[in-house]
Protein backbone atom coordinates (compact mmCIF):
# COMPACT_ATOMS: atom_id res chain seq x y z
CA UNK A 1 0.00 0.00 0.00
CA UNK A 2 1.69 3.04 -0.94
CA UNK A 3 0.36 6.78 -0.76
CA UNK A 4 1.99 10.19 -1.24
CA UNK A 5 1.17 13.25 1.16
CA UNK A 6 2.78 16.92 -0.32
CA UNK A 7 3.78 20.29 1.16
CA UNK A 8 4.14 22.69 -1.29
CA UNK A 9 5.53 26.16 -1.08
CA UNK A 10 5.76 28.52 -4.29
CA UNK A 11 8.55 30.99 -4.77
CA UNK A 12 7.07 34.56 -4.45
CA UNK A 13 6.94 36.40 -7.28
CA UNK A 14 8.15 40.65 -7.12
CA UNK A 15 5.54 42.81 -8.00
CA UNK A 16 5.80 45.77 -10.38
CA UNK A 17 2.82 48.13 -11.49
CA UNK A 18 4.16 48.72 -14.51
CA UNK A 19 6.16 46.48 -16.28
CA UNK A 20 8.74 47.27 -18.88
CA UNK A 21 8.72 45.44 -21.96
CA UNK A 22 12.37 45.10 -21.27
CA UNK A 23 11.95 43.23 -18.38
CA UNK A 24 13.34 39.89 -17.65
CA UNK A 25 10.57 37.15 -17.63
CA UNK A 26 8.87 35.58 -14.46
CA UNK A 27 9.99 32.48 -13.94
CA UNK A 28 8.99 30.06 -11.29
CA UNK A 29 9.68 27.06 -9.35
CA UNK A 30 8.07 24.42 -6.77
CA UNK A 31 9.40 22.97 -3.75
CA UNK A 32 7.45 19.74 -2.95
CA UNK A 33 8.07 17.93 0.64
CA UNK A 34 6.03 14.71 0.31
CA UNK A 35 5.99 11.63 2.31
CA UNK A 36 6.20 8.11 0.67
CA UNK A 37 3.97 5.77 2.80
CA UNK A 38 4.04 1.80 3.03
CA UNK A 39 2.71 -0.38 5.36
CA UNK A 40 3.23 -3.85 6.45
CA UNK A 41 1.08 -6.42 8.15
CA UNK A 42 3.15 -8.92 11.14
CA UNK A 43 1.60 -12.07 12.66
CA UNK A 44 3.26 -13.41 15.79
CA UNK A 45 1.73 -16.94 16.62
CA UNK A 46 2.85 -18.91 19.68
CA UNK A 47 3.21 -15.80 21.83
CA UNK A 48 3.57 -18.05 24.72
CA UNK A 49 6.49 -19.90 23.55
CA UNK A 50 8.43 -16.83 23.20
CA UNK A 51 8.09 -15.60 26.82
CA UNK A 52 11.23 -16.66 28.17
CA UNK A 53 13.45 -16.17 25.21
CA UNK A 54 15.69 -13.39 27.11
CA UNK A 55 15.39 -9.78 27.70
CA UNK A 56 16.51 -7.83 24.89
CA UNK A 57 15.95 -10.77 22.72
CA UNK A 58 13.76 -9.89 19.85
CA UNK A 59 11.21 -11.95 16.94
CA UNK A 60 11.50 -9.80 13.63
CA UNK A 61 9.31 -9.67 11.02
CA UNK A 62 10.17 -10.24 6.99
CA UNK A 63 11.83 -6.92 5.63
CA UNK A 64 9.75 -4.26 3.98
CA UNK A 65 10.16 -1.61 1.33
CA UNK A 66 9.03 2.05 1.54
CA UNK A 67 10.64 4.88 0.37
CA UNK A 68 13.74 3.18 -1.37
CA UNK A 69 14.58 1.90 2.10
CA UNK A 70 14.34 -1.76 3.96
CA UNK A 71 12.08 -1.70 7.49
CA UNK A 72 11.59 -4.28 9.74
CA UNK A 73 9.37 -4.46 12.82
CA UNK A 74 10.94 -6.43 16.45
CA UNK A 75 8.93 -7.65 18.95
CA UNK A 76 10.50 -8.49 22.47
CA UNK A 77 8.26 -10.86 24.25
CA UNK A 78 10.59 -10.22 27.58
CA UNK A 79 11.54 -6.36 26.95
CA UNK A 80 14.58 -4.76 25.85
CA UNK A 81 15.64 -3.31 29.16
CA UNK A 82 16.96 -5.18 32.14
CA UNK A 83 15.38 -2.61 34.46
CA UNK A 84 12.19 -3.69 33.83
CA UNK A 85 12.73 -7.22 34.54
CA UNK A 86 10.27 -8.45 31.72
CA UNK A 87 7.23 -6.48 33.02
CA UNK A 88 6.75 -5.08 29.35
CA UNK A 89 6.67 -6.08 25.83
CA UNK A 90 8.85 -3.79 23.65
CA UNK A 91 8.18 -3.04 19.88
CA UNK A 92 10.21 -1.06 17.47
CA UNK A 93 10.20 -0.35 13.95
CA UNK A 94 14.39 -0.40 12.79
CA UNK A 95 15.99 0.86 9.37
CA UNK A 96 17.15 -2.83 7.65
CA UNK A 97 19.07 -1.05 4.90
CA UNK A 98 22.12 0.89 4.74
CA UNK A 99 20.90 4.92 5.17
CA UNK A 100 22.00 7.69 6.66
CA UNK A 101 19.70 10.56 8.55
CA UNK A 102 16.82 8.69 7.14
CA UNK A 103 13.86 11.33 8.18
CA UNK A 104 10.88 9.22 8.47
CA UNK A 105 6.87 8.91 10.43
CA UNK A 106 5.54 6.06 11.76
CA UNK A 107 2.82 4.41 13.34
CA UNK A 108 2.41 1.01 15.77
CA UNK A 109 -1.17 -0.62 15.84
CA UNK A 110 -1.79 -3.30 17.96
CA UNK A 111 -4.67 -4.74 16.70
CA UNK A 112 -8.05 -5.12 18.69
CA UNK A 113 -8.82 -9.00 17.62
CA UNK A 114 -12.17 -9.16 19.83
CA UNK A 115 -14.04 -7.35 16.89
CA UNK A 116 -14.28 -4.07 18.67
CA UNK A 117 -11.32 -2.09 17.19
CA UNK A 118 -10.62 -0.71 19.95
CA UNK A 119 -7.02 -0.77 18.69
CA UNK A 120 -3.79 0.33 20.92
CA UNK A 121 -2.33 3.06 18.25
CA UNK A 122 1.01 5.24 18.40
CA UNK A 123 0.76 7.31 15.45
CA UNK A 124 2.99 9.94 13.98
CA UNK A 125 0.29 11.09 11.65
CA UNK A 126 -2.48 13.23 11.11
CA UNK A 127 -0.94 15.52 14.28
CA UNK A 128 1.50 18.47 14.86
CA UNK A 129 5.23 17.30 15.57
CA UNK A 130 7.15 19.26 17.58
CA UNK A 131 10.54 18.64 16.12
CA UNK A 132 9.60 17.45 12.42
CA UNK A 133 9.44 13.97 11.75
CA UNK A 134 12.15 11.42 13.29
CA UNK A 135 15.68 11.07 12.25
CA UNK A 136 17.37 7.41 11.77
CA UNK A 137 21.06 8.10 11.91
CA UNK A 138 22.18 4.40 10.30
CA UNK A 139 21.16 0.85 9.64
CA UNK A 140 19.66 -0.32 12.61
CA UNK A 141 18.64 2.75 14.19
CA UNK A 142 14.97 1.83 15.84
CA UNK A 143 12.00 4.32 17.36
CA UNK A 144 9.41 2.06 19.23
CA UNK A 145 8.52 1.47 22.68
CA UNK A 146 10.40 0.20 25.44
CA UNK A 147 7.51 0.02 27.44
CA UNK A 148 4.76 -0.91 24.83
CA UNK A 149 2.20 -3.07 26.62
CA UNK A 150 2.79 -4.21 30.54
CA UNK A 151 2.79 -8.11 29.97
CA UNK A 152 0.74 -9.47 32.75
CA UNK A 153 -1.87 -6.89 30.84
CA UNK A 154 -1.58 -7.73 27.65
CA UNK A 155 -2.11 -11.70 28.08
CA UNK A 156 -5.80 -11.12 29.46
CA UNK A 157 -6.88 -8.69 26.72
CA UNK A 158 -8.48 -8.87 23.71
CA UNK A 159 -5.05 -7.84 22.01
CA UNK A 160 -4.13 -11.54 22.17
CA UNK A 161 -6.00 -14.05 20.91
CA UNK A 162 -5.56 -17.99 20.08
CA UNK A 163 -1.83 -17.27 21.71
CA UNK A 164 -1.26 -14.44 18.59
CA UNK A 165 -0.95 -11.10 18.22
CA UNK A 166 -1.45 -8.86 15.24
CA UNK A 167 0.94 -5.73 14.48
CA UNK A 168 0.29 -3.18 11.63
CA UNK A 169 3.52 -0.54 10.94
CA UNK A 170 3.19 2.16 8.57
CA UNK A 171 6.31 3.97 7.99
CA UNK A 172 6.24 7.47 5.76
CA UNK A 173 9.63 8.20 4.45
CA UNK A 174 10.38 11.72 3.71
CA UNK A 175 11.20 13.47 0.63
CA UNK A 176 11.72 16.95 -0.78
CA UNK A 177 13.00 18.03 -4.65
CA UNK A 178 11.82 21.23 -6.64
CA UNK A 179 10.17 21.09 -9.96
CA UNK A 180 10.24 23.68 -12.57
CA UNK A 181 7.48 24.55 -14.81
CA UNK A 182 5.21 22.00 -16.74
CA UNK A 183 6.40 21.20 -19.92
CA UNK A 184 3.40 19.87 -22.22
CA UNK A 185 3.58 17.81 -24.53
CA UNK A 186 1.06 15.12 -27.17
CA UNK A 187 0.79 12.51 -25.40
CA UNK A 188 2.16 9.09 -27.22
CA UNK A 189 0.61 5.40 -27.09
CA UNK A 190 2.83 2.99 -25.38
CA UNK A 191 4.26 0.36 -28.15
CA UNK A 192 1.70 -2.54 -29.36
CA UNK A 193 3.92 -4.01 -31.63
CA UNK A 194 3.69 -7.20 -29.22
CA UNK A 195 0.26 -7.31 -29.50
CA UNK A 196 0.64 -7.53 -33.53
CA UNK A 197 2.49 -10.09 -32.91
CA UNK A 198 1.26 -11.92 -30.57
CA UNK A 199 -1.82 -11.85 -32.60
CA UNK A 200 0.25 -13.11 -35.96
CA UNK A 201 1.00 -16.03 -33.76
CA UNK A 202 -2.78 -17.20 -32.62
CA UNK A 203 -3.74 -16.61 -36.17
CA UNK A 204 -1.04 -19.26 -37.62
CA UNK A 205 -0.53 -16.89 -40.75
CA UNK A 206 2.64 -17.52 -42.54
CA UNK A 207 3.98 -20.25 -40.20
CA UNK A 208 6.89 -21.80 -41.53
CA UNK A 209 8.29 -24.22 -38.95
CA UNK A 210 6.74 -27.22 -36.69
CA UNK A 211 8.12 -28.02 -33.09
CA UNK A 212 7.25 -31.21 -31.27
CA UNK A 213 6.87 -31.23 -27.74
CA UNK A 214 6.15 -33.59 -25.36
CA UNK A 215 3.47 -35.01 -27.88
CA UNK A 216 2.39 -31.66 -28.48
CA UNK A 217 2.39 -29.80 -31.48
CA UNK A 218 3.46 -25.35 -32.11
CA UNK A 219 3.60 -23.75 -35.19
CA UNK A 220 5.79 -20.96 -35.59
CA UNK A 221 7.85 -18.39 -37.36
CA UNK A 222 11.33 -18.90 -38.14
CA UNK A 223 12.10 -14.77 -38.54
CA UNK A 224 10.83 -13.77 -35.48
CA UNK A 225 12.17 -16.37 -33.72
CA UNK A 226 15.25 -15.91 -34.85
CA UNK A 227 15.02 -12.27 -34.41
CA UNK A 228 14.35 -12.96 -31.02
CA UNK A 229 16.46 -15.77 -29.76
CA UNK A 230 20.41 -16.30 -30.73
CA UNK A 231 20.09 -19.96 -29.91
CA UNK A 232 17.00 -20.07 -32.51
CA UNK A 233 18.70 -18.13 -34.55
CA UNK A 234 21.34 -20.80 -35.10
CA UNK A 235 18.62 -23.45 -35.24
CA UNK A 236 17.10 -22.46 -38.00
CA UNK A 237 19.78 -20.30 -39.84
CA UNK A 238 23.45 -21.27 -38.83
CA UNK A 239 25.79 -23.89 -40.59
CA UNK A 240 24.64 -26.40 -38.51
CA UNK A 241 21.05 -25.61 -38.69
CA UNK A 242 17.90 -28.07 -38.54
CA UNK A 243 17.46 -29.53 -42.61
CA UNK A 244 13.86 -30.46 -41.31
CA UNK A 245 12.01 -27.43 -40.42
CA UNK A 246 8.58 -29.41 -41.07
CA UNK A 247 8.45 -30.89 -37.28
CA UNK A 248 11.63 -30.24 -34.84
CA UNK A 249 11.70 -32.28 -31.60
CA UNK A 250 12.13 -29.96 -28.79
CA UNK A 251 13.75 -32.53 -25.84
CA UNK A 252 13.50 -32.54 -21.94
CA UNK A 253 10.53 -29.95 -21.75
CA UNK A 254 6.97 -29.63 -21.17
CA UNK A 255 4.68 -28.83 -23.23
CA UNK A 256 3.61 -25.88 -21.47
CA UNK A 257 6.49 -24.26 -20.88
CA UNK A 258 7.33 -24.49 -24.81
CA UNK A 259 3.64 -22.27 -24.64
CA UNK A 260 4.36 -20.03 -22.44
CA UNK A 261 8.15 -19.82 -24.12
CA UNK A 262 6.64 -18.72 -27.52
CA UNK A 263 4.09 -16.56 -25.71
CA UNK A 264 7.04 -14.58 -24.23
CA UNK A 265 8.85 -14.31 -27.59
CA UNK A 266 5.83 -13.12 -29.79
CA UNK A 267 3.64 -10.72 -27.04
CA UNK A 268 6.72 -9.97 -24.89
CA UNK A 269 5.05 -10.29 -21.54
CA UNK A 270 4.68 -13.35 -19.46
CA UNK A 271 1.25 -15.19 -19.91
CA UNK A 272 -1.28 -15.69 -17.59
CA UNK A 273 0.45 -18.21 -15.25
CA UNK A 274 -3.20 -19.41 -13.55
CA UNK A 275 -4.28 -19.64 -16.98
CA UNK A 276 -1.55 -21.85 -18.04
CA UNK A 277 -0.82 -24.29 -15.51
CA UNK A 278 -5.30 -24.23 -15.48
CA UNK A 279 -4.25 -24.14 -11.44
CA UNK A 280 -5.17 -21.24 -8.98
CA UNK A 281 -2.14 -21.90 -6.79
CA UNK A 282 0.79 -19.97 -5.70
CA UNK A 283 2.87 -23.05 -5.82
CA UNK A 284 1.77 -24.05 -9.87
CA UNK A 285 2.67 -20.54 -10.44
CA UNK A 286 6.11 -20.81 -8.90
CA UNK A 287 6.61 -24.25 -10.78
CA UNK A 288 6.00 -22.98 -14.09
CA UNK A 289 8.18 -19.84 -13.43
CA UNK A 290 11.25 -21.96 -12.62
CA UNK A 291 10.78 -24.57 -15.81
CA UNK A 292 10.21 -21.19 -17.49
CA UNK A 293 13.68 -19.47 -16.14
CA UNK A 294 15.47 -22.78 -17.39
CA UNK A 295 13.69 -22.42 -20.68
CA UNK A 296 14.65 -19.09 -20.72
CA UNK A 297 18.27 -19.89 -20.30
CA UNK A 298 18.54 -22.57 -22.66
CA UNK A 299 17.27 -20.05 -25.84
CA UNK A 300 19.21 -16.81 -24.58
CA UNK A 301 16.34 -14.86 -23.54
CA UNK A 302 17.69 -12.79 -21.21
CA UNK A 303 14.74 -10.40 -20.45
CA UNK A 304 12.52 -13.31 -19.60
CA UNK A 305 14.83 -14.42 -17.42
CA UNK A 306 15.16 -11.80 -15.64
CA UNK A 307 11.36 -11.66 -15.16
CA UNK A 308 11.06 -14.85 -13.89
CA UNK A 309 13.44 -14.34 -11.21
CA UNK A 310 11.90 -11.58 -10.51
CA UNK A 311 8.71 -13.50 -9.88
CA UNK A 312 10.43 -16.01 -7.90
CA UNK A 313 12.14 -13.35 -5.68
CA UNK A 314 8.42 -11.98 -4.64
CA UNK A 315 7.19 -15.87 -4.03
CA UNK A 316 9.74 -17.51 -2.12
CA UNK A 317 8.08 -19.82 0.24
CA UNK A 318 9.18 -22.99 2.82
CA UNK A 319 8.18 -25.58 0.26
CA UNK A 320 9.87 -23.79 -2.67
CA UNK A 321 12.47 -22.16 -1.97
CA UNK A 322 15.28 -25.07 -2.07
CA UNK A 323 14.40 -25.63 -5.52
CA UNK A 324 14.50 -22.21 -6.41
CA UNK A 325 18.02 -21.66 -4.71
CA UNK A 326 19.33 -24.70 -7.27
CA UNK A 327 17.69 -23.08 -9.98
CA UNK A 328 19.57 -20.14 -9.46
CA UNK A 329 22.86 -21.44 -9.01
CA UNK A 330 22.66 -23.71 -11.83
CA UNK A 331 21.35 -20.57 -14.02
CA UNK A 332 23.97 -17.83 -12.30
CA UNK A 333 20.69 -15.92 -11.27
CA UNK A 334 22.99 -14.26 -8.65
CA UNK A 335 20.22 -11.97 -7.39
CA UNK A 336 17.77 -15.01 -7.35
CA UNK A 337 20.60 -16.99 -5.11
CA UNK A 338 20.88 -14.27 -2.62
CA UNK A 339 17.12 -13.69 -1.66
CA UNK A 340 16.76 -17.52 -1.25
CA UNK A 341 20.02 -17.58 0.99
CA UNK A 342 19.11 -15.33 3.39
CA UNK A 343 15.32 -16.72 3.39
CA UNK A 344 17.00 -19.73 4.53
CA UNK A 345 19.18 -18.29 6.53
CA UNK A 346 16.75 -16.29 8.91
CA UNK A 347 16.45 -18.82 12.64
CA UNK A 348 12.58 -19.18 12.04
CA UNK A 349 12.74 -20.71 8.22
CA UNK A 350 15.90 -22.68 8.66
CA UNK A 351 14.55 -25.83 10.13
CA UNK A 352 11.20 -25.45 7.87
CA UNK A 353 13.22 -25.54 4.81
CA UNK A 354 15.78 -28.44 5.80
CA UNK A 355 13.20 -31.28 6.21
CA UNK A 356 11.38 -30.71 2.52
CA UNK A 357 12.10 -32.49 -0.18
CA UNK A 358 13.98 -29.68 -2.30
CA UNK A 359 16.57 -29.41 0.52
CA UNK A 360 17.57 -32.91 -0.27
CA UNK A 361 17.82 -32.18 -3.83
CA UNK A 362 19.79 -29.09 -3.37
CA UNK A 363 22.11 -31.09 -1.27
CA UNK A 364 23.11 -33.51 -3.93
CA UNK A 365 23.13 -31.30 -6.86
CA UNK A 366 24.72 -28.27 -5.55
CA UNK A 367 26.40 -29.30 -1.94
CA UNK A 368 28.45 -26.07 -1.98
CA UNK A 369 26.14 -23.93 -1.97
CA UNK A 370 25.24 -25.50 1.41
CA UNK A 371 28.67 -23.56 2.26
CA UNK A 372 27.62 -20.30 1.08
CA UNK A 373 24.32 -20.94 3.55
CA UNK A 374 26.13 -21.22 6.66
CA UNK A 375 28.24 -18.34 5.62
CA UNK A 376 24.58 -16.51 5.71
CA UNK A 377 23.36 -17.67 8.54
CA UNK A 378 26.53 -16.60 10.67
CA UNK A 379 26.26 -13.52 9.04
CA UNK A 380 22.22 -13.57 10.65
CA UNK A 381 24.17 -14.18 13.67
CA UNK A 382 26.60 -11.65 14.14
CA UNK A 383 23.64 -9.08 13.15
CA UNK A 384 21.77 -9.71 15.83
CA UNK A 385 24.53 -9.50 18.33
CA UNK A 386 25.22 -5.96 16.62
CA UNK A 387 21.83 -4.61 16.82
CA UNK A 388 22.12 -5.31 20.22
CA UNK A 389 25.35 -4.03 21.39
CA UNK A 390 24.74 -0.69 18.96
CA UNK A 391 21.12 -0.53 18.17
CA UNK A 392 19.86 1.56 21.79
CA UNK A 393 22.11 4.32 20.33
CA UNK A 394 19.67 4.92 17.58
CA UNK A 395 16.60 3.96 19.42
CA UNK A 396 13.90 6.70 20.33
CA UNK A 397 10.83 6.22 22.40
CA UNK A 398 7.43 7.49 20.99
CA UNK A 399 6.20 9.23 24.38
CA UNK A 400 6.13 8.98 28.24
CA UNK A 401 2.46 8.33 29.82
CA UNK A 402 1.35 11.79 29.36
CA UNK A 403 1.57 11.99 26.12
CA UNK A 404 4.88 13.74 25.60
CA UNK A 405 7.80 13.12 22.99
CA UNK A 406 10.43 11.83 25.15
CA UNK A 407 14.03 10.31 24.22
CA UNK A 408 13.98 6.98 25.98
CA UNK A 409 16.72 6.94 28.53
CA UNK A 410 18.72 3.90 28.11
Amino acid sequence: MVGMGRIYKETSKPSSSTPSPSAPAVTTSTSITETVNGSHDFKITGYSLSKGIGIGKYIASDTFMVGGYSWAIYFYPDGKSVEDNATYVSLFIALASEGTDVRALFELTLMDQSGGERHKVHSHFGRALESGPYTLKYRGSMWGYKRFFKRSTLEGSHYLKDDCLQVHCCVGVVRSNTEGPKIYSIPVPPSDIGQHFGQLLESGKGTDVNFEVDGEFFLAHKLVLAARSPVFRAQLYGPMKDQNTQCIKVEDMEATVFKALLHFIYWDVLPDMEELTGMNSKWASTLMAQHLLAAADRYGLDRLRLLCEANLCEDVAINTVANTLALAEQHHCFQLKSVCLKFVALPENLRAVMQTDGFEYLKESCPHVLTELLEYVARISEHSIAIGKHGNEGIMDGSDVNGRRVKQRL
